[in-house]
């Protein structure tokens, strides 16, 4: 299965100078955990978690209302292409341990493949969902980076 039959194609970008009270709203009206952060080109530039508003934002007493997001978006960005397997995606965020990964054709972010997209694909094995999950997890595993 390629990564173009699973991903979300719904996606919004916001760009490096939003401020992070509008990317929390804007991840609240959307129902999302995870914003790219794009160029004008839209180009993917970064990455923001609603786990990087918390630990980077708010406990850094970072002022929600004047600080942009490229204050605290993670900036090493793994993707992966639309043609690509999915399960090489998947071994690439289990390498990466991270849930969510932009999908990325002609330097231009064209979808996102999350965890859940994978976990609700009845075509993918449970058993290949599952050590996905532990992958991405690396329980126990402390080396996990700046989270």
């Amino acid at each position: 299965m390629k990564v173009k039959e699973c991903m979300c194609t719904q996606i919004s970008c916001v760009n490096p100078e939003t401020n992070l009270t509008d990317v929390a709203k804007l991840m609240k009206n959307q129902h999302v955990g995870c914003l790219p952060i794009c160029d004008t080109n839209k180009q993917i530039v970064g990455l923001v978690t609603d786990r990087d508003l918390v630990l980077r934002g708010i406990a850094c007493n970072k002022d929600a209302n004047t600080t942009p997001v490229s204050d605290i978006m993670t900036t090493k960005i793994y993707t992966v292409t639309p043609n690509e397997n999915v399960e090489n995606a998947t071994k690439t965020m289990c390498d990466c341990q991270v849930k969510r990964i932009p999908v990325v054709e002609n330097n231009q972010m064209v979808g996102i493949l999350t965890l859940g997209d994978i976990a609700n694909n009845n075509e993918i094995n449970q058993t290949d969902i599952g050590k996905t999950v532990e992958g991405i997890c690396r329980c126990g595993n402390h080396a996990k980076n700046n989270e």
